[in-house]
């Protein structure tokens, strides 16, 4: 959509430039094209509403902008621009040369509600909710009034960031612009925020209204999901499935992971993950290893590892092999904790049954670099006996060898301090005029000299 209303745009932006007077800008007297230029934006904006080539339009216009392009040049290469970048997917500049050519008064008053609402689509495709909802606040204070399907928009951004209570007024202003014969999608909808909000009242009202019998009827809910299943309507289904569930009448373990598979299904992880815990500490759903283990995905899957890991802990403790205390320790090198790492891969080698224990090794060996413990460091990695092991062993030679090489630079300028400063003293000494210190050099200059035979001598 937000590709059709930038090209529209586009198509008009001469005409609507010279007819509202790009000088409305102020500081922009200009009204009209140079033969030149008006030849590339001409062939620029065919190859993108003709032709639909945005390539070549983009040729076309980057031929136009290379010249001199006066105010009103300018203006009109800018949104012809950012409807070339739209169909390009470069969303970022097109928001971009919109904004200039707001800034800089290329866009009149009358129009900067429209092109506030076209930036808000813009963000809205490439799922920057914060920024789509910036620019329809924008768009609102220009004077835009909201029809039914933005207020819709408006309330799926607010619930898709948690904000519920913003989320319901919107969803009701849509309800009450459907009435009673709204589609089951807002029906739905409503009843997941009014649980969210915690308005019980209406929500127990909605579902008298769709239900027209008892809201705990579970026969029937379980025929409206089926009927979304055979429609191929798979979202309504669960959002059907997700009321059973938070109205209490999903019991059994079938059922309770039915709505865990939903949510993972429509790539909710971490709410999918919380029910799943849940229902395992209620005792309704088993605790067993495969249950352990989804969880444990599922907490990965929504970047939750603190979570993951007393998950993984239990799994591991049930597994026949060392597999889930190697994933285990995985995880405690991600959140560098190398010493709960170190003690989990161990395990993972003890109990067996790795795919490659070479690699388990190898984090071991990470796990004693990083609390400096070198020389356990060094085993681990000869035991790992793969490129991983011996690519960290040539690296820590490289360490040891770059430390020895910079303590021996440090005694050898020792030594050849003391030698220049015996030399000064030399020289002080025919004048007269030799400190104190002197007296003592030969014998620092011979301390540094034996310091750094030692040295030679032990490495």
């Amino acid at each position: 959509m937000i590709k059709n209303i930038m090209k529209s745009a586009a198509s008009v932006a001469v005409m609507v430039t010279i007819g509202s007077g790009v000088a409305n800008a102020q500081a922009c007297e200009e009204t009209q094209f140079s033969s030149t230029n008006a030849e590339n934006y001409l062939k620029a904006e065919t190859e993108l509403i003709v032709n639909d080539n945005a390539q070549a339009a983009l040729a076309a216009l980057n031929a136009l902008k290379a010249q001199q392009l006066n105010c009103y040049e300018e203006g009109a290469a800018l949104r012809l621009g950012a409807a070339i970048k739209i169909e390009t997917g470069d969303y970022d500049g097109a928001v971009a040369d919109l904004l200039t050519a707001v800034n800089r008064g290329y866009i009149p008053d009358s129009e900067k509600k429209t092109t506030y609402y076209n930036i808000s689509q813009i963000y809205l495709s490439t799922d920057n909710k914060e920024r789509a909802l910036e620019y329809f606040d924008k768009w609102m204070a220009e004077g835009g009034v909201p029809d039914r399907n933005q207020k819709w928009t408006l309330a799926v951004l607010y619930q898709q960031m948690d904000r519920f209570p913003e989320a319901l007024t919107w969803a009701e202003q849509v309800f009450a612009a459907d009435g009673p014969g709204a589609e089951r999608q807002v029906y739905d909808f409503l009843i997941f925020l009014y649980d969210k909000t915690g308005n019980r009242a209406k929500k127990a009202e909605l579902l008298e209204v769709l239900l027209e019998r008892d809201p705990t009827d579970i026969q029937l809910w379980q025929a409206i999901a089926g009927e979304y299943f055979q429609a191929g309507e798979d979202r309504k289904a669960f959002e059907v499935q997700k009321a059973m569930y938070l109205g209490g009448m999903l019991q059994t373990e079938d059922e309770l992971m039915r709505i865990v598979n939903f949510y993972n299904s429509f790539d909710v992880p971490y709410a999918s993950a919380k029910i799943l815990e849940k229902e395992m500490n209620a005792g309704r759903i088993s605790k067993t290893y495969q249950r352990l283990e989804l969880l444990a995905n599922l907490y990965q899957v929504a970047r939750e590892f603190d979570k993951a890991i007393p998950v993984i802990r239990e799994a591991a403790q049930l597994s026949p092999d060392g597999k889930m205390y190697e994933r285990l320790g995985r995880s405690f090198s991600e959140l560098q904790q190398w010493e709960e790492a170190e003690e989990a891969l161990i395990q993972a080698i003890n109990k067996g049954g790795l795919q490659n224990a070479g690699l388990a090794w190898v984090l071991v060996g990470q796990s004693r670099y990083e609390r400096d413990d070198r020389s356990g460091a060094r085993e681990a990695f000869r035991n790992a006996n793969n490129r991983g092991g011996r690519g960290w062993l040539d690296f820590m030679r490289a360490e040891d060898n770059t430390a020895i090489a910079l303590a021996r630079f440090e005694l050898f300028n020792e030594v050849s301090d003391y030698k220049k400063e015996k030399e000064r003293c030399k020289d002080l000494e025919v004048i007269g005029n030799a400190p104190d210190s002197c007296n003592t050099v030969d014998e620092r200059l011979a301390g540094a000299e034996e310091a750094l035979a030692e040295f030679d001598r032990n490495t």
